[in-house]
C-alpha cells in the first residue's frame, strides 16, 4: 500500500532531517501516480530508477528500501552498480514471499470498500482517533506499540504512515496486488554478485516478511546486519533509535571510503 508519500515518511524515519541529503520519495509502478504499465517486475522498476536519476541529472544515489521495495532496490544495485553508493534494506522482501492470509483478506476488503464513496474517509478518521488499534496490526505487542506511539519521533511518523494507507487507497491497490502475485514465485536474487555496501535491518518477529529474508541478503560480500530483537514488520518505528544509530554508522563508513 505504498506510494511517494510513504517513501518520504520512511526516508525521514531512517535519516531524520539531514541537511546533507536530498531525498527522493518514489511511487513504484501501480502506486499513487505511477502507471502500472511502466514496470511490473523488479528488474523493470530498477531500470526506471536509473532513468529517473538521468532525468534529474544525478550520477549516484544511496538506495533505501522497506518491505516490498526490496527486490527492485536490489536489482538496481545489481544492474546499475556504478549508480548505487550503497543499499539499505529494512524489513525487506529478498525472495519468494507468500502473503499472509490475514493481509490478503484485508486487501480484498479494501478493494471492495474503495468503490463505495465515503467509507474509506470514515475508516481513516476512526484509525486516527484510535491509533493503538491500528498500530497493533503491525506491532502486536501492546506495550511496544504504546511505547512506539509515545516516542516523540517514531510516534508521529508511524501515525502518518498508517493513516496514509487509507488515503487514495484505490491508487495504491494495483501495485499491491501485482506485488503479492509476483513475489510468490520470485526467482532467487544474486546477492553474491552485489558489489555495493549493504546494511540489512530486520525484526526477528516479523510475521509479514520473515527474518530469513534479511538473513538471505547477508550473502552479499559487503553486507552488515542489525537484527531488531522483538521487532515486527514495523521495526523501523518500534526500534527507531537503534535503526538511526546503525544508519549513521553505515553512512560514516561510506564517507570514509569516499
Amino acid at each position: 500500500m505504498g506510494g511517494y508519500d510513504q517513501s518520504w515518511l520512511l526516508a525521514r524515519a531512517l535519516l531524520g532531517d539531514r541537511p546533507d541529503f536530498r531525498t527522493l520519495g518514489l511511487s513504484r509502478p501501480g502506486y499513487l501516480g505511477t502507471a502500472q504499465s511502466l514496470g511490473r517486475t523488479p528488474q523493470a522498476q530498477a531500470d526506471l530508477y536509473a532513468g529517473l536519476l538521468d532525468t534529474l541529472g544525478i550520477e549516484r544515489s544511496l538506495v533505501a528500501a522497506v518491505s516490498a521495495g526490496g527486490p527492485s532496490a536490489i536489482h538496481f544495485a545489481l544492474r546499475h552498480p556504478d549508480r548505487c553508493v550503497g543499499l539499505i534494506l529494512v524489513s525487506a522482501a529478498t525472495g519468494s514471499l507468500e502473503t499472509a492470509a490475514e493481509f490478503l483478506a484485508r486487501l480484498r476488503m479494501l478493494r471492495w470498500i474503495s468503490r463505495i464513496p465515503g467509507v474509506l474517509p470514515l475508516l481513516r478518521r476512526r484509525a486516527l482517533r484510535d491509533p493503538l488499534v491500528n498500530a497493533r496490526r503491525n506491532i502486536p505487542d501492546r506495550a511496544l506499540a504504546g511505547r512506539t506511539l509515545a516516542h516523540p519521533l517514531a510516534g508521529p511518523l508511524l501515525r502518518a504512515v498508517l493513516a496514509s494507507t487509507l488515503h487514495q487507497t484505490a491508487r495504491r491497490l494495483p501495485g499491491t496486488i501485482t506485488d503479492t502475485r509476483h513475489y510468490r514465485a520470485m526467482p532467487e536474487l544474486a546477492f553474491a554478485q552485489l558489489t555495493v555496501p549493504v546494511l540489512v535491518m530486520h525484526g526477528d518477529a516479523d510475521p509479514v516478511v520473515p527474518l530469513g529474508h534479511g538473513q538471505r541478503a547477508l550473502a552479499a560480500p559487503r553486507a552488515t546486519a542489525l537484527i531488531l530483537r522483538g521487532g515486527g514488520h514495523m521495526a523501523l518505528f518500534s526500534h527507531l533509535d537503534q535503526v538511526r544509530i546503525a544508519v549513521g554508522n553505515f553512512l560514516a563508513g561510506l564517507d570514509a571510503r569516499g
